[in-house]
């Protein structure tokens, strides 16, 4: 069974990217010029999101510098540590709704320094697999079509990432603790 799907993972992908412009051609789809037009697009879209991406990361870079994120972490350390939540997590739980590669890097960090088998090394696995980078994305998806107002996308967005956090960090203990 396992050599099955490790064979359907490794041929998925190119037989997905085959079949698009087969299928495009039977239906008599322009399929280089459709390609062509779509990367124009792509290229006039990223052009509209790069202000939002660099005042987002001036932002991030802002929160970081200023030790904002060593405040809360310490103001917060305390208590999660005595529901069992190692303080050693807290900044991911923070960092991985503002940036995907700082997040990212702290995670391997952390497994790093701990193991992948440690409470600690799960925990941020598993965190990085059930959050998400909230402001990253409304910031690329809202500018490249220009919507201004996203506050309840952004509330929602934060309020599904404290709840895979939370989540992330129950199961881990539930599942290694």
């Amino acid at each position: 069974m396992l050599s099955f799907i490790n064979l359907i993972s490794a041929w998925a992908i190119p037989l997905i990217i085959a079949f698009i412009p087969l299928f495009a051609f039977t239906r008599k789809v322009p399929v280089y010029e459709s390609f062509i037009d779509g990367a124009k697009d792509g290229f006039t879209t990223a052009i509209q999101i790069i202000p939002h991406l660099v005042g987002m990361m001036v932002a991030i870079s802002v929160f970081r510098a200023s030790g904002a994120l060593d405040f809360f972490v310490g103001w917060t350390g305390s208590f999660l540590h005595a529901l069992g939540v190692p303080s050693e997590i807290i900044p991911l739980g923070i960092l991985r709704p503002l940036t995907g590669t700082g997040s990212l890097a702290f995670a391997t960090d952390l497994i790093r320094i701990h193991g992948p088998d440690s409470m600690i090394g799960r925990m941020a696995s598993t965190i990085q697999g059930s959050t998400d980078t909230t402001l990253y994305v409304l910031t690329v998806y809202m500018g490249a079509v220009g919507i201004r107002n996203g506050r309840y996308a952004l509330k929602v967005g934060l309020f599904s990432d404290a709840v895979g956090f939370i989540a992330a960090i129950a199961v881990c203990l539930v599942f290694f603790g």
